[in-house]
């Protein structure tokens, strides 16, 4: 009765109030003005959440860097695929874009400037950060504490796994791609994925495992893996590259024998996300189907994945009498059409990981569950040139002629550059000069289009800025400011409760 009294008297208690200050006014009170208001309100309305957590979700757009949410956010606007209307795309709204709390994040790793996402994956998997292209090991480590893995930085998976929970992990990649891969593995080369050309025999008398068989024989066990990648799994000759003859699927049956193996969608639609025992589903040899090209009958999408993979864990967390979960779910491909100075598919990538992010929100709650998103490193993506509002967002510049940066225009009404040429809103500043002369007969709206760039590269490369951290749930109002990437690592933990 006492408890109860003192509780309602700390809640009613509140900051004094402020005095009235002057009256807000003035002659223009648009839409704008209106909207800016309840946005404010909304803000107001703060939402005290409880302070420890029972799951941690960490979702990475691998390669979404902040240039790449704006013009996502602009595309699904102009593009819906939920029914909504089009429209400008200016002001719509991904579903991060509504989370509470949201930081900058320094990326680099503590040999490079600009970032892999071994590196990067590596900070917010173990607290710590290492060398470019490695994956989680001290930044002074190589391939010869392998010897010593009692030496090796713990993952968030191996603490959770030894604090009872289940451990989840989804991607559009192979999975043994280096972000997936820090979830569970440690190599000082992120090549290292199977025993294959990849990982020369020289390297392997280190004693390093490859990262399909670290996976395979991670201790306590991935309740849930779902991705590409399957090619690492199985040997020459049997749908696999491995040169060593091993066939780990297999072994990954006999060593989980309630476990289900799926390699297709209909196998992973045919499960019940209540079974008992781990599902490891490997639907491609390589990284999955770009979306926009991905045939819905063969492969799943990351949205199901996505959904599969929190249903799979909540059950779980019910048989385990409470024991929560960490979930880490990549859109990986975002990445890889940066990479191929492809805008089209890189925009289609990250508008399907915002729908996954949305699930995500929908199936959880986050007075119970940590839900962070946010990119690994950054692409050296630019978006400029004074175009229009509702300007396509892949299409060449109408520029809002009442704004600066006048110059000549086409017959068409386009931009031009200083050579007489149409110019896109989107560029990159380095990638494969060819890329643009093959598809100049190609509108730059067309999904095979590759954008113009400054500098001649055999492939776009990373950016060095800051990413954007988004969050919703138990301490996510640690999410603040600018951080270092590891400190995402400790807010983690700190949410679980771990001192």
């Amino acid at each position: 009765m006492i408890r109860n009294i003192l509780l309602a008297t700390t809640l009613a208690v509140s900051a004094p109030a402020l005095a009235a200050g002057p009256v807000l006014d003035t002659p223009v009170q648009d839409d704008w003005w209106q909207g800016g208001r309840a946005a404010l309100d909304a803000r107001l309305k703060v939402v005290n959440r409880p302070k420890r957590a029972k799951n941690v979700i960490l979702m990475v757009g691998d390669g979404m860097g902040v240039t790449t949410i704006t013009a996502a956010r602009i595309f699904d606007g102009q593009h819906p695929i939920d029914g909504r209307k089009p429209g400008p795309g200016e002001e719509n709204s991904l579903a991060w874009d509504r989370m509470a709390n949201t930081a900058l994040v320094k990326t680099y790793n503590t040999n490079a400037q600009v970032a892999d996402s071994a590196g990067t994956a590596s900070a917010f998997n173990t607290g710590v950060k290492t060398r470019i292209g490695v994956i989680n090991m001290g930044q002074n480590q190589g391939a010869e504490a392998c010897k010593t893995p009692e030496k090796l930085p713990r993952t968030f998976a191996e603490i959770a796994r030894a604090q009872g929970l289940a451990v989840g992990i989804v991607s559009t990649a192979r999975i043994t791609h280096a972000t997936p891969a820090a979830v569970f593995g440690h190599v000082p080369k992120r090549d290292w994925e199977g025993a294959d050309r990849a990982y020369p025999m020289a390297d392997r008398a280190s004693g390093c495992a490859d990262l399909a068989t670290q996976l395979v024989n991670f201790k306590g066990g991935v309740e849930v893996v779902l991705g590409g990648g399957g090619a690492r799994f199985l040997p020459v000759g049997k749908g696999g590259v491995r040169d060593d003859g091993r066939n780990l699927v297999s072994e990954w049956q006999q060593r989980w024998p309630t476990g289900q193996y799926v390699a297709d969608a209909k196998g992973l639609r045919a499960l019940s996300a209540a079974s008992t025992g781990p599902v490891l589903g490997l639907f491609t040899a390589d990284h999955l189907s770009f979306e926009h090209d991905r045939k819905d009958d063969a492969e799943p999408g990351l949205p199901e994945l996505a959904r599969f993979a929190v249903a799979k864990l909540a059950a779980g967390t019910k048989a385990r009498g409470g024991k929560g979960y960490y979930l880490m779910i990549e859109g990986g491909r975002i990445d890889h059409a940066h990479h191929a100075s492809n805008p089209y598919r890189a925009l289609k990538e990250a508008q399907t990981f915002s729908v996954a992010v949305a699930e995500v929100l929908k199936m959880v709650n986050l007075d119970e569950t940590l839900v962070l998103v946010t990119a690994d490193h950054s692409h050296v993506l630019t978006m400029a040139g004074y175009p229009e509002r509702g300007n396509d967002i892949l299409g060449y510049i109408k520029p809002a002629r009442d704004g600066e940066g006048g110059g000549p225009i086409s017959k068409e009404g386009w931009a031009l550059d200083d050579r007489g040429q149409p110019m896109t809103t989107l560029s990159y500043a380095n990638g494969p000069f060819l890329a643009p002369q093959l598809s100049r007969q190609l509108p730059p709206t067309d999904p095979n289009y590759l954008a113009s760039k400054t500098f001649g590269t055999g492939s776009e490369s990373h950016g060095g800025e800051d990413v954007a951290l988004f969050a919703e749930g138990p301490r996510a109002d640690l999410v603040r400011g600018v951080m270092e990437q590891n400190l995402i690592f400790h807010i983690m933990a700190e949410a679980l409760g771990w001192r």
